[in-house]
């Protein structure tokens, strides 16, 4: 019979490569906290009607990407990205009426049918955050600030950071218009999936990474030319604030995202190319203001951003950290096994990282295996030891042994392990 395998695109992280994931999504939490943003966890199924509403129905994410299906006569959908449910969150449980700014992160599993490639899988793990009340641009260049930061701390070299603005839905249908007229004479030059978002969703047009898409918009007009007033202004002062902070960027009048929601400020930030390549964009963010108000809750602006896990984990100078056992617990025969367990179990009531081997190996091979899971001390007991209430703690770096009394092994093995660090 031939085993089982996980489903294309959906990995396993073993507990090695996890520990790096861990070292991330610490220094994540770590930044967010410090930024006054606080945990939401939300489901991983939503009904199918939210990301239809919140996303756009021309999107490739609703279009062909998203896991949907039937229950019980519902449509129901494993969540492609985090901001939709956040945004649900919000509006049912009457935060808007409690708080006039709210601050919320996540981490956890997101969803699409896409194909896999290196940092990108169809079940990949996400970091994102929402602010909630907050219309001005001093929020957005924290946002881009507080993430160059996290970046910078995970060891993500040459980061860089892109912003545009797509402006209010008005500037949007003007800019759309305006992108229409001048692709429409070239549109024999586009690749095939342009033709066809040329009549669905246009602007996508702009994000084509095809060669013969990259050359042809290259004299698009800009978004930057059909922009309102107050969005300009808007743009303006929030590159104010970035030259305030020291945060560089680059303005990219031709950046889009894959969402319809987006509104005003846009950002991507890219790093890491020489491990990442071509697909090394590792944030993607801005504002949605019109979010809130389109699926029922009341007008309220929002800001969010959202990277995926694996590809933040590549793109860092995590190390690896040693598995940490501190003490190896090797028992010889059965009494010593029922003995060990109570010890192991003492030891790990005050903090010692214990590890008991109950296969009734020999002393050797116990040994061998506490000295590959990094422990510094083993201890051992047998009938014996059993018999007259002791065990011999080993020192396994200065290859030392020594007696010690079941009653003093706790205080003896804190003093101990003190003592070696």
């Amino acid at each position: 019979m031939n085993p089982l395998r996980a489903v294309k695109g959906m990995n396993d992280v073993l507990p090695d490569e996890l520990a790096r994931w861990q070292r991330v999504e610490a220094a994540y939490a770590r930044t967010m906290r410090l930024y006054g943003f606080r945990e939401v966890r939300t489901p991983l199924v939503e009904p199918t009607s939210l990301f239809v509403r919140a996303i756009g129905e021309a999107t490739d994410v609703v279009e062909k990407e998203m896991y949907s299906f039937v229950h019980h006569d519902e449509a129901l959908t494993l969540r492609p990205e985090g901001t939709a449910g956040a945004v649900r969150a919000y509006i049912e449980h009457g935060v808007p009426q409690s708080e006039p700014v709210t601050r919320w992160y996540y981490v956890g599993p997101m969803f699409r049918a896409e194909r896999p490639q290196r940092g990108r899988y169809r079940q990949f793990w996400q970091t994102g955050a929402e602010v909630f009340g907050d219309k001005g641009p001093a929020s957005d260049a924290e946002m881009i600030d507080l993430l160059v930061r996290f970046l910078r701390e995970i060891g993500v070299p040459d980061a860089r950071v892109m912003v545009n603005s797509l402006g209010d839905a008005a500037a949007r249908a003007r800019y759309k218009t305006a992108l229409v007229e001048y692709l429409t004479p070239r549109v024999s030059t586009l690749s095939p999936y342009s033709q066809r978002r040329l009549e669905t969703n246009p602007l996508r047009i702009l994000d084509s990474k095809d060669p013969r898409d990259i050359e042809v918009v290259a004299g698009a007009p800009s978004i930057l030319g059909v922009l309102a007033p107050e969005d300009t202004a808007h743009f303006d002062t929030l590159r104010h604030h970035l030259d305030a902070l020291g945060t560089p960027y680059e303005v990219a009048p031709r950046l889009v995202r894959g969402l319809d929601y987006y509104t005003r400020t846009l950002f991507e930030i890219k790093g890491a190319t020489a491990k990442l390549g071509a697909g090394d964009t590792l944030v993607g963010g801005g504002r949605y203001d019109c979010m809130v108000a389109e699926l029922g809750g009341p007008s309220v602006p929002a800001i969010g951003f959202a990277a995926g896990l694996e590809r933040l984990v590549i793109a860092s100078d995590a190390t690896l950290p040693a598995h940490k056992t501190d003490v190896y617990v090797a028992p010889l025969g059965e009494a010593g096994i029922e003995y060990g367990l109570v010890l192991a179990r003492d030891l790990r009531a005050v903090g010692i990282a214990t590890e008991l081997d109950g296969r009734k190996a020999s002393l050797k091979a116990q040994l061998r295996r506490a000295s590959s899971l990094g422990a510094r001390f083993a201890v051992i007991a047998g009938d014996n030891e059993v018999a007259s209430a002791v065990v011999q703690v080993k020192d396994l770096v200065a290859e030392s042994q020594e007696t010690v009394s079941r009653s003093d092994l706790v205080a003896a093995m804190r003093r101990k392990l003190e003592a070696a660090s």
